[in-house]
C-alpha cells in the first residue's frame, strides 16, 4: 500500500537561496555540473520540495507556514510574538514581514521548479524514466505552490515558464495579476499533466516524500473546491478588483457547476484510490472490538498509515513542545511549554458521546458541577468538570483539560492541572502556560516529546478531508444525493458517534445539511490548518473570527473559580482580511500587480 511521507533532506551541497538559483556567468560551470549528475539533480529537486508549507511549525511563523491555528477561532498562543496574535487584533498590513516572506517563499519555489524542468534533461546519468518522473514531480510541486498562493492572496501572477532573470525590467515584461479563472485553469492543467505521467509509476519506500498522482488529484480537487466557494464564486465584494482592461480578477457571476467540478474530482479520487491505496484508519482491541478513541488519536501520528495522503516528518520540536504541559515538579521528559490553547469556542464545538451538539436539548450536556468520570485515555475515574464529561472520543483526542491524566505514562502517572496554581498553570509556568486553561493535545503520541519530534509523521492531507470535501461540494449542487449522507456518516462512524438516519434525524434540506457538514469539518479536521481557510472561503470569517473569545478564568487564585467562563480577547476580522494583501515591496517593484480590495 502506497503512502506519501514528506522527508526533507538536509541540503549540504545546494541551497535554495538566490545565490544558487541566480547563476552568473562565472558560476555557469557549477550550474551545468549540477544538472549533469543524478545525485545533484535529486538534491536540487529536494530543494524545491523544501518550500512545502510546514503547517505545524507556526509559532515562529517560518517562511513557509501560515498561522492557521492561533490565527483562527481554534486557538490562542500565549507567546505574544506569534503572528496569529497580530491577526486576531487586526494589526497587520502590506508591510508586515510575513506577508512578503510567504509570497517570496512560494514564488522562489515556482522559479526553482521551472529552472529544474528546463534543465533536468541535461542529466548524463539519468534514464529517460528518471527525467520524465522528475519533471512531473516538479510540475506538480509548481502547481501546488500556485494553489497555496491563491488560497491566501487570491488571483496572482502566473510566471513565464522560462524563469525571469533577477534583474529583469518588470515594466518591460508587463507582468500583471492573472484572473482567478486563468490561475485555476493553469493549476488544473499542470496537475493533469503531472497525473498522466505519475500514474504510470508506483512509489517505492526508497522514494518516500515524492509527489505522486493521488496527491496531485487531491490538490486538483481542493483547488476546485476553493474556486466553487462563496469567496471566489460570484463575490460582489471584489467587483472593483479589476485589471487594466476593466476585467474582474474574481468572477462576478455565481456558477453552481463549479461545485460539480469539485465533487466529480473528489469522487474520481475515491473511486481510483479507495480502499486499495487509502482508507479510513481504524484500530481494534485484542478481542476485535473497534476502538474509536485510539483510531482518531493514532491516525494523526501512526507512520505510514492507510489514511495519510501526504504528511511531513517532524524536523523540529516546536509543536510538540507547545502542546506538552509545563508539569512543574515532574521529570523533564514530560515537561513542555503548554502555550498553545484551544479557545472555549473550539472546546464547545465537539459533540457529546451521543453525537449531538452541546446546544441540543437532548445532548445531555451539563454546564455546571462535577462528576467522577473515566476518560478514554485514563485507567480510573477522576473528578471532572461536567462540561468535559461524556463528550465524543475526538474531544479527548484533541483537548488537555484541568485534572486530566497526561498521555505519556513512561515517567509515572502525571495529572495535568491548568488552573492558576496548578503544575501547568500561569503561576508555575511564568511565560509558558495555557492562555485559555486548555492545551491542544491532538498529534501528540504517548511518548517523550523530544523522542517524537524527529520520528512522528503529522498528516498534511488525509482521506477524511477528501470525504468531507466531496459531501460539501455534492450538497451545494445536488442536495439530497445519497452520497452526501454516506460519506458524512463514514466520518461519524469512525469517530464512534451516532450516524444521521439511525439514532439521529437526517438534516432536513440543503441548509441544514450544510450546517452539519461544516460542524463535522470543524471537529474532524480541528487544528490541521483547515479551519482558517474554510471560514474564509465560506465567507463567514467576519462572524466567527471576530468578537469576544472565551476561556476558563486562568487568573483565579482559587481553583473553584477557574471554571468560570470569561472573555480573554476581543478579536477583529474585517472584510479586507479575507484575502491577504499583496506585499508592499512587490507593489513598489511592479505597480501593475494591483492591491487587493480594502488594503
Amino acid at each position: 500500500m502506497k503512502k506519501i511521507i514528506m522527508t526533507l533532506l538536509v541540503l549540504l551541497a545546494l541551497s535554495c537561496n538566490d545565490d544558487f538559483f541566480d547563476q552568473v556567468p562565472d558560476d555557469r560551470l557549477t550550474f551545468e555540473e549540477t544538472f549533469s549528475k543524478k545525485t545533484t539533480v535529486e538534491m536540487y529537486l529536494t530543494a524545491v520540495y523544501n518550500h512545502v508549507p510546514s503547517n505545524f511549525d507556526q509559532r515562529y511563523s517560518a517562511s513557509n507556514s501560515v498561522p492557521a491555528t492561533g490565527g483562527s477561532d481554534e486557538g490562542e498562543y500565549v507567546w505574544s510574538f506569534h503572528l496569529g496574535n497580530y491577526f486576531n487584533i487586526g494589526d497587520w498590513n502590506p508591510t508586515t514581514g510575513h506577508v512578503n516572506t510567504l509570497w517570496s517563499n512560494f514564488y522562489q519555489a515556482i522559479r526553482s521548479a521551472s529552472t529544474f524542468m528546463l534543465n533536468v534533461n541535461k542529466c548524463q546519468d539519468c534514464t529517460p524514466t528518471d527525467i520524465e518522473k522528475f519533471t512531473a514531480e516538479a510540475r506538480v510541486l509548481r502547481a501546488f505552490y500556485y494553489y497555496n498562493l491563491i488560497r491566501l492572496y487570491g488571483p496572482v501572477l502566473i510566471m513565464p515558464e522560462t524563469p525571469v532573470e533577477a534583474d529583469a525590467d518588470l515594466d518591460a515584461l508587463g507582468l500583471r495579476r492573472n484572473t482567478l479563472d486563468e490561475c485555476v485553469n493553469y493549476i488544473i492543467s499542470e496537475l493533469d499533466k503531472g497525473i498522466e505521467v505519475l500514474s504510470k509509476y508506483t512509489q517505492g519506500k526508497d522514494e518516500i516524500g515524492r509527489m505522486d498522482d493521488p496527491f496531485a488529484m487531491a490538490i486538483k480537487e481542493k483547488t476546485l473546491l476553493f474556486y466553487a466557494s462563496p469567496l471566489f464564486n460570484g463575490n460582489s465584494d471584489y467587483a472593483t478588483l479589476v485589471n487594466a482592461e476593466g476585467e474582474p480578477l474574481i468572477p462576478q457571476n455565481y456558477d453552481v457547476n463549479k461545485w460539480k467540478m469539485a465533487a466529480d474530482v473528489a469522487k474520481e479520487f475515491i473511486n481510483t484510490y479507495v480502499p486499495h491505496t487509502f482508507d479510513l484508519y481504524k484500530e481494534y482491541d485484542e478481542n476485535g472490538t473497534y476502538d474509536p478513541y485510539l483510531s482518531c488519536r493514532n491516525v494523526m501520528f501512526e507512520n505510514l498509515n492507510e489514511e495519510m495522503i501526504f504528511a511531513r516528518l517532524r524536523g523540529g520540536n516546536s509543536h510538540f513542545y507547545e502542546c506538552t504541559p509545563y508539569h512543574l515538579g515532574y521529570p523533564s521528559e514530560v515537561r513542555g511549554g503548554g502555550g498553545l490553547s484551544p479557545t472555549q469556542e473550539m472546546v464547545d464545538a465537539y459533540f457529546m458521546a451521543n453525537g449531538r451538539s452541546i446546544d441540543d436539548p437532548l445532548s445531555g450536556y451539563q454546564e455546571t458541577g462535577f462528576k467522577d468520570y473515566q476518560a478514554p485515555f485514563d485507567f480510573e475515574s477522576r473528578s471532572t468538570f461536567n462540561q468535559w464529561v461524556g463528550r465524543e472520543p475526538r474531544f479527548y483526542v484533541g483537548i488537555t483539560y484541568n485534572n486530566s491524566l497526561w498521555i505519556d505514562r513512561t515517567y509515572g502517572d502525571v495529572i495535568t492541572t491548568t488552573w492558576y496554581a496548578g503544575n501547568s498553570g500561569k503561576q508555575a509556568g511564568a511565560n509558558d502556560y495555557p492562555p485559555t486553561g486548555y492545551i491542544i493535545r491532538k498529534f501528540l503520541p504517548p511518548q517523550h516529546w523530544k523522542d517524537a519530534q524527529g520520528s512522528t509523521n503529522i498528516p498534511y492531507l488525509r482521506l477524511a478531508e477528501i470525504y468531507l470535501d466531496y459531501a460539501e461540494a455534492l450538497n451545494e449542487y445536488d442536495p439530497g444525493n445519497p452520497d452526501i449522507l454516506k460519506y458524512l456518516n463514514l466520518i461519524r462512524e469512525r469517530a464512534g458517534i451516532a450516524e444521521y438516519g439511525e439514532d439521529l434525524p437526517v438534516p432536513s434540506g440543503q441548509e441544514e445539511m450544510r450546517e452539519a457538514i461544516w460542524k463535522e469539518r470543524r471537529v474532524e479536521l480541528a487544528f490541521e490548518s483547515v479551519r482558517y481557510f474554510d471560514v474564509r472561503r465560506w465567507k463567514i470569517a467576519e462572524e466567527v473570527l471576530a468578537g469576544p473569545f472565551h476561556s476558563m478564568d486562568i487568573n483565579a487564585k482559587e481553583e473553584e473559580n477557574f471554571y468560570n467562563k470569561i472573555v480573554f480577547e476581543q478579536r477583529i476580522f474585517s472584510k479586507n482580511h479575507y484575502l491577504w494583501p499583496i506585499p508592499q515591496d512587490e507593489l513598489n517593484s511592479n505597480p501593475e500587480l494591483i492591491q487587493n480590495t480594502g488594503w
